[in-house]
């Protein structure tokens, strides 16, 4: 009833060789930015901080006033948050006397979900809550799937997706471009709330194009600034500040639909400096890896089974002849 040891040994040999054969998995790429997706782009040193944008979204998503208790009577968030999508921060320094100035400066920014090309929130998402329009790349999270486990929360570099306490259940929220406006052909409420252009929206492609012309001004030139979008005839002069010299967005976690330009540098505003790769392609290429290698000890662990059933198989049949 024992295993033959030569049987043995060739399956362990076998099973070695396959275990040693998988090597890491072939890197995911980044995934790449749908040919008709949507984009904005924030401009911060237009942003003269008037909040109409967080009024707007407030007004077109149906979300509650969320008072501090600084200021009880007023809707004062400290931050995004289930009730509030969309935010104007300030930075300071110094005695803050010149605006997109780094020292003795200060600089408004918007924050709100910046809808990744290559998304970890939909990455980690066990059952397909989150989702991104294959056509526009608007990332939504659909509350009739989500489980309530928060992985998206976690896996957010910029720290957007928030879990609603004050609901019975529990509810994650973000900023979904007002997929419901864009359905109707109208603006996101935010960008047709700004009264100064400070948020563009068009294509991805588009908002690009436009923030590299901008870099390319001389600082203190005037150029006319669109409102709403690159077509409205509606545009206004101002002059020409110093950028900082780059798109963030363009290529920061594998890029972003929301594109943002600067006169401060971008991790004064909270806006974390990310490598190329995305977050998603990173882990699920060690998922991957994981995976692969589990292969190779399952054949060997079948294998033994395998040539165990065999063995007490054939000694049964032996004690039952010499019955």
């Amino acid at each position: 009833m024992s295993i033959k040891r030569r049987d043995f040994l060739k399956v362990a040999v076998a099973g070695g060789a396959g275990a040693a054969l998988p090597g890491p998995a072939e890197a995911r790429p980044n995934l790449e930015v749908p040919p008709k997706a949507v984009g904005m782009l924030y401009d911060a040193t237009l942003c003269i901080g008037c909040k109409a944008c967080m009024v707007g979204c407030k007004e077109a998503n149906d979300m509650p006033v969320e008072a501090s208790d600084q200021s009880p009577q007023w809707d004062t968030p400290a931050d995004t948050s289930g009730k509030t999508l969309n935010i104007i921060k300030v930075y300071r320094d110094g005695t803050a006397a010149v605006k997109d100035r780094e020292t003795d400066g200060y600089s408004f920014v918007k924050r709100h979900c910046m809808h990744c090309v290559d998304p970890g929130c939909i990455s980690v998402c066990p059952v397909t809550a989150m989702r991104k329009d294959p056509e526009t790349g608007v990332v939504t999270h659909h509350p009739e799937a989500c489980i309530g486990c928060r992985y998206c929360v976690w896996a957010c570099p910029y720290n957007i997706p928030k879990w609603d306490f004050d609901e019975a259940f529990g509810q994650i929220n973000k900023c979904e471009f007002c997929n419901h406006r864009l359905a109707e052909g109208k603006l996101p409420a935010c960008v047709e709330h700004c009264p100064t252009g400070a948020s563009l929206f068009g294509t991805h492609e588009e908002m690009l194009a436009e923030a590299k012309r901008r870099l390319a001004l001389e600082p203190g030139s005037s150029y006319a600034y669109p409102r709403n979008t690159l077509d409205d005839p509606n545009r206004h002069e101002a002059t020409v500040p110093h950028y900082i010299d780059r798109v963030y967005g363009e290529t920061q976690g594998g890029g972003t639909q929301v594109l943002v330009l600067a006169g401060v540098p971008f991790g004064k505003l909270d806006l974390p400096d990310i490598p190329e790769r995305s977050f998603a392609s990173i882990s699920e290429t060690i998922q991957h890896t994981v995976y692969k290698g589990m292969i190779a000890p399952l054949v060997l662990l079948g294998g033994l089974m395998l040539v165990t059933r065999r063995s007490l198989d054939k000694g049964t049949g032996e004690e039952e002849t010499d019955a």
